[in-house]
Formats: structure tokens, C-alpha cells, sequence
């Protein structure tokens, strides 16, 4: 989840405006319908799985655990992810490349899912669940995430697909971007981004969650789950609907206006997000297998993860990072990357740009090897022409 689309290069854009908006189109369509009920499904069995194996009995332990395997796992992964790039190379070994690779997405995957368990049920457990209190503190979460700059972190699917391509497998993005040179500086920029930033966007994720499980048919969980899911998707697609505008907005304000302009429709396209999550997250609990949870949970793990697997798209479970709002330049600030049937594109568009760029270069060495060789030859055979002047002189 999160993302940015600051090192996609839209290649595609200078192709037929239909093209480019068909292949939009299908990229949105794949995120909100495939991806993203995967990416959900997978977090819902996950969790509901830690909620069995993880002290199930005793929720203050439950919390504690996951709080610590959560924030110690993210600072471990984000710590080494310089030593993960390093000795991950598919062209070093392809197939232990990708398996290990998999196997690192789904054990940071169980660490995101746990870090954001234990924050939630502390907020649970420790403070009150009334409308007042969830409200101020989802408020107050908001304003400091938008002051910092760092607003955006609360988005994910469908607003987001994260393939498995080598390119930024292994990169977690900090705040301050630091680097190991300065190995306390990057440490602390670690924690600030991971145990601050990251907590804050639980906080208005539950928040929001809880506030629509008050108001949203609380006594009708059926009912609740599918107007979470109709309000969910229709928000989505005025979300998407509005990305010309706001891309021309990004491209014409400047400094706070434009921040602003950016933070509002980040705001409301999390309105749509988070209807869509708890609609198909609740949806599951009333129709799939809701006698016998313990083995639904696992069901929607295994298989989600599989199938994201198989679909080239399990990075979009992990929730790493921290990026900036506002922080790319033009349009590129509100462009979701929802990059999928694109970068399929572009991939084949970039092989052979390289190939006649290959091509070019070759026919341009040759061309001056041909060269070489004329002037080589011109100068071996320069006529020495005798001076008969002398001669001609002593003759008379």
C-alpha cells in the first residue's frame, strides 16, 4: 500500500490519447475489482488469524505482541533494506531471487498486519469508544499528518498497486530520506517515520472505521457492510473521475494552495477507501464460512496471498514507507500509481527503445570503422610527385 509515482516514467502518454485512457481505464478497473478485494481479503485473515493464535484469550498481551513484532519487524526491514538490494538480484539467480523475494513479502506481511493489530486494540483497550472521543482523536491524527506534510501515507488500494518488479522491491522510503552514512541520523529518522507517521495513520484509519460502524446501520451488520461497499466504490469512481482536474490544479497552484488542493482530495478518495475495505472486510464475515471463522481467516490468507502472488502484485499487501505530500512535481503529486497494465506497456516500449538505441549504435560504429579505413587508404597512397627543377637547371 502507499506509493508514489515519482519513478514511473509515463512513456505511454505520447501514444493516442484514446490508447493511453483505454489502458488508464483497465488499470483502475483491475485495482479496484481484482487487486484490491485480494489485498483486503488477505489483511482480513490475517488479522482474524492473530486474533486466534496471538493470546486470544488475554487482548492486553495480544496487543503488546503484536505492537512489538510489528514495530521491531518494520525497523528490521527498513534498516537492511540496503543489504536486501544488494544480495537480491534476479540476475545474479532468478529462481532463488524470486522465492526468496516471496518469502520476504510474506513475512513483512504479517509484520504490517501485525504492527497495525496491536495499535488498534491498544486504542481499544485504552481509550473510550464513545462517537466524542474517536472523533477528536481521528481529527487531531489528521492535522498533525497534514502539517507534517506526510497525509497522504493513509492511502491504499484500490488507490494503489505495488507490482513485484526488481525495481523498488526492497526500497521503504523514511521521511527524511537520510542515509547509512550517518548511521544515528538514519536510525532516528527510521523510528520517526515507522513508531510516529505509521501510528498516526492507524489512528485515523480506526477512527474512521469506528465512526462509520456507529452511524452507518450499527444494529444491521449486513446492511452496514453492503452501504459501506455501494458508498465505498461509487467514491472511488468520482475519485478517479476527477483525476484530470485535480492534475491541471497541481500544474497551475503553487505552495500551500496547492498543498491544500491536494490534501482535500487525498481526504476524499480515503473516504472511499476505507467504505470499500470495510465493506468487503465485513461482507466476508456474514457470507464466507461465518460458522467456522478460524478456518475462513486462513482460507482468505493463504489463497489472497497466492493469488496476488501468481497476479505479479503481492508487494500491494505491505504497508512501508513514508512519502511526502505534494513532494513530486506537476500532476504527478495526485496521480495514483496504479500502474499495472501500463507497466506492461511501457516494458515492451523501453526493450525496444534499447534495442534500436543497440541498433543505431552498432550501424554508427560501423559507419565510422568505415571511415577510419577510407582515410587510412587515402593516406597510404598519397603520390610523391619528383622535383624536376633542379635537374633541369644543371642541365642547361
Amino acid at each position: 500500500m502507499r506509493g508514489s509515482t515519482a519513478g514511473i516514467s509515463d512513456g505511454l502518454k505520447g501514444s493516442s490519447h484514446i490508447h493511453y485512457l483505454f489502458l488508464t481505464t483497465l488499470d483502475h478497473l483491475i485495482s479496484s475489482v481484482i487487486i484490491s478485494p485480494l489485498v483486503i481479503s488477505y489483511w482480513r485473515g490475517t488479522w482474524g488469524s492473530m486474533d486466534y493464535f496471538v493470546f486470544s484469550k488475554n487482548p492486553r498481551y495480544s496487543s503488546a505482541v503484536s505492537i512489538v513484532v510489528g514495530y521491531l519487524g518494520t525497523m528490521l526491514f527498513t534498516v537492511t533494506q540496503k543489504y536486501h538490494r544488494k544480495i537480491l538480484h534476479p540476475d545474479l539467480h532468478w529462481l532463488s531471487y524470486y522465492f526468496v523475494s516471496r518469502v520476504y513479502t510474506a513475512c513483512f506481511g504479517l509484520i504490517c498486519v501485525n504492527s497495525w493489530r496491536g495499535v488498534w486494540m491498544a486504542l481499544d483497550l485504552y481509550t473510550s469508544v464513545d462517537s466524542k472521543t474517536v472523533a477528536s482523536i481521528t481529527f487531531i491524527s489528521v492535522i498533525l499528518l497534514a502539517v507534517s506534510h506526510t497525509l497522504r501515507n493513509v492511502s491504499a488500494s484500490p488507490f494503489t498497486i505495488v507490482t513485484d518488479r526488481y525495481e523498488g522491491y526492497f526500497d521503504v522510503p523514511t521521511l527524511l530520506q537520510s542515509g547509512t552514512e550517518n548511521l544515528w541520523m538514519y536510525i532516528l529518522d527510521c523510528t520517526y517515520s515507522i513508531c510516529v507517521v505509521g501510528t498516526l495513520v492507524v489512528f485515523v484509519w480506526r477512527g474512521a472505521w469506528c465512526l462509520l460502524d456507529m452511524f452507518l446501520y450499527p444494529s444491521q451488520p449486513e446492511m452496514s457492510a453492503w452501504a459501506s461497499l455501494g458508498i465505498g466504490y461509487s467514491l472511488v469512481l468520482v475519485s478517479f473521475g476527477l483525476q484530470p482536474a485535480m492534475k491541471y490544479l497541481a500544474k497551475v497552484l503553487t505552495g500551500v494552495w496547492r498543498l491544500i488542493a491536494v490534501d482535500v482530495y487525498l481526504l476524499f478518495s480515503f473516504c472511499g477507501m476505507i467504505n470499500v475495505w470495510r465493506g468487503i472486510w465485513n461482507l466476508l464475515n456474514v457470507y464466507f464460512l461465518p460458522d467456522m471463522p478460524h478456518l475462513s481467516n486462513i482460507l482468505t490468507h493463504a489463497f489472497s496471498f497466492l493469488l496476488l502472488v501468481l497476479i505479479n502484485s503481492s508487494n500491494s499487501i505491505l504497508v512501508r514507507g513514508v512519502y511526502v505530500d505534494a513532494q513530486e512535481d506537476g500532476e504527478q503529486c495526485v496521480d495514483f500509481p496504479c500502474y499495472y497494465i501500463r507497466l506492461f506497456f511501457q516494458s515492451r516500449q523501453k526493450k525496444k527503445f534499447l534495442s534500436e538505441s543497440e541498433k543505431n549504435l552498432k550501424e554508427r560504429r560501423k559507419s565510422e570503422a568505415a571511415e577510419t579505413l577510407i582515410q587510412m587508404g587515402a593516406e597510404k597512397t598519397v603520390i610523391v610527385v619528383p622535383n624536376h627543377t633542379d635537374a633541369i637547371t644543371n642541365a642547361v
